[in-house]
């Protein structure tokens, strides 16, 4: 019986050219214990109490940032100061202001050319760039959709540039506020050490807050010639973005070689 078992532990293991399937490093420098643990609340209190207390310079300087573009770039837009409340937290935050554009049969056309002719490319894309030609094909049926509905009902579309704007900025607060609980779910469990933690933490934090202001003028400048694109900037290139950004750094974060002090764990008997 000890002879079966062991031999069956043994297969589990293999792959299907024999060799042994070594264990993900994710679950070989996991340490689940009460310091990780301790760590890990201890920097996501500190990274959110900080990013809490400098929002309103944030804003500030964001605000600065974007007078800043109009001034410079080829944008018709004026720039106001809104008061926002959340709870004890008093926000003034910018945002632009800019007349809707509604899309004419000649904006209409020359993007339903453009659309069709772009899908097309795709199959003539070769295998190797299959996913590529993936993406660009939900990224054209996003904007297809946009089409349809301004061929069909152009006077009600419900959104203008000005709410699209400040949503945009007020989710982008929003995913940089939840970064830092992100990161301690899923990364300040691992045993990179206290200062890897913080710098990864703090590097995605500044690189988002330098990332939205000039994410809000790239819009603009695109919604300021037709309401269009707007479905397109907001599910692919609003959130979306942001969120790929995160995983981009934590991935990053996660190809960084481990102190030489932490030891591997051993597989797990299951």
């Amino acid at each position: 019986m000890a002879d079966n078992s062991q031999l069956t532990e043994a297969i589990r293991v293999c792959g299907h050219r024999g060799g042994v399937i070594a264990m993900h490093r994710a679950f070989t420098y996991y340490q689940r214990g009460p310091i990780s643990l301790l760590t890990a609340f201890t920097l996501f209190l500190f990274f959110s109490s900080t990013w809490i207390a400098l929002l309103p310079h944030v804003c500030h300087f964001w605000t600065r940032l974007l007078a800043l573009g109009l001034r410079f770039l080829p944008l018709q837009a004026r720039l106001e100061v809104t008061s926002h409340h959340f709870g004890f937290l008093r926000l003034e935050m910018p945002a632009l202001r800019m007349e809707p554009v509604l899309p004419g049969i000649v904006l209409w056309s020359v993007n339903c050319c453009a659309t069709l002719l772009l899908f097309a490319a795709t199959f003539l894309l070769s295998k190797r760039l299959l996913p590529v030609a993936y993406l660009g094909r939900a990224i054209l049926a996003v904007h297809s959709t946009s089409l349809l509905y301004f061929l069909l009902w152009p006077s009600r579309f419900p959104h203008s540039p000005d709410s699209y704007m400040e949503a945009l900025l007020t989710s982008g607060i929003g995913i940089i506020t939840a970064a830092p609980l992100l990161f301690a779910l899923t990364y300040y469990i691992f045993d990179f050490g206290l200062l890897r933690k913080a710098f990864l933490t703090s590097l995605t934090m500044a690189h988002l807050s330098m990332f939205l202001p000039v994410q809000v003028l790239l819009q603009a400048m695109v919604l300021q010639k037709s309401v269009l694109f707007m479905p397109l900037l907001y599910i692919i290139f609003g959130m979306p973005l942001e969120v790929l950004l995160i995983i981009g750094f934590y991935s990053w974060g996660m190809t960084w070689s481990l102190p030489s002090t932490v030891a591997p764990r051993s597989r797990p008997q299951w």
